[in-house]
């Protein structure tokens, strides 16, 4: 047995904070953010809280699958900015949904969080663990911010991005492929959300560097697992960090036929929203053909890293 993406959907706060709106915060100004992290707004929660994004994201997703809440028996959230020890994110969720008794966990693995808990999800539906479950990817970074900090200030929004995975019966083929997952400990203090009331603290050349240079084999192993060569791809969806490091591991990836999701440009660095908030968008306009190889590629704190190759919902 596999497991399928059935349908996408995303969820973003209605303020919009532009980069002239920062300059009258912080010593900074439009050209250079957008020269060098390509953001041009971002979107920033008030009053609203991970599990209220998490839940509309997945509301959205769950309507649009021809499924019931009664169908659902597996949520899991991916988050790094979740206030509560307990609950978790996942038990308000499917509370808030209706869902009975499901299976419900967080992970945290930061910006590749939503890479992480897809994988994690498909094992267990693949297993069968479950059948249908809501996959999500939720953050409000703002809360994490020290606005008087412009190295940092500039980068972060909050936003929610879900999907519901469901599995494929044994004489299916999975449409989400194997995934490649790792990190790098040794170097997991390159980007830091540590201690009790936490800013958000990140040594951004050293993350620069590594994305750019040892992240695209990682990426291409995830193809090749798949069975799809790279050539074949109708899609990069890239964890939203900055937009010289997408271009960067774009580059060397060879895949010039592949569209290139750029959500950063006007959602901002989402953590572990920013992979399924690229593609739930890309998705709505319908911009990726349906069962189209899609490469999800999710990077950063830890440092951790993961992919997959998924057929378009």
């Amino acid at each position: 047995m596999g497991s399928r993406i059935v349908s996408l959907g995303h969820y973003q706060p209605s303020r919009v904070l532009t980069n002239d709106d920062l300059a009258r915060m912080v010593d900074t100004n439009d050209e250079w953010i957008r020269d060098r992290v390509g953001i041009v707004t971002r979107r920033i929660a008030d009053g609203e809280s991970v599990a209220d994004m998490a839940t509309a994201a997945a509301g959205k997703a769950l309507a649009n699958s021809g499924l019931s809440a009664a169908d659902i028996d597996l949520v899991v959230v991916a988050t790094c900015t979740a206030i509560d020890r307990s609950p978790n994110v996942a038990c308000r969720v499917a509370a808030r949904l209706g869902i009975s008794a499901p299976g419900a966990y967080d992970i945290n693995t930061a910006c590749s969080g939503f890479s992480y808990a897809l994988a994690t999800v498909d094992h267990a539906l693949s297993a069968g663990a479950a059948r249908n479950a809501i996959v999500i990817g939720a953050e409000k970074l703002s809360d994490m911010v020290d606005w008087t900090d412009r190295s940092t200030c500039i980068i972060f929004g909050d936003a929610a991005g879900a999907a519901v995975v469901s599995a494929t019966g044994p004489d299916e083929p999975s449409r989400i492929g194997p995934v490649v997952w790792g990190s790098v400990p040794e170097k997991s203090d390159a980007v830091r959300i540590e201690g009790w009331r936490p800013y958000i603290q990140q040594e951004g050349q050293a993350v620069f560097r590594w994305a750019t240079t040892a992240l695209a084999p990682m990426a291409l192993k995830a193809c090749e697992r798949a069975g799809v060569a790279p050539e074949e791809i109708a899609a990069f969806v890239p964890h939203q960090a900055n937009a010289r490091i997408i271009e960067g591991i774009a580059k060397r990836l060879g895949m010039p036929q592949a569209l290139i999701a750029k959500d950063i440009v006007e959602s901002g660095n989402t953590s572990a929203a920013s992979v399924p908030l690229a593609l739930s968008k890309l998705v709505e306009r319908r911009e990726v053909p349906s069962g189209a190889p899609v490469l999800l590629f999710g990077f950063g704190g830890g440092l951790t890293y993961a992919g997959q190759v998924v057929r378009c919902p």
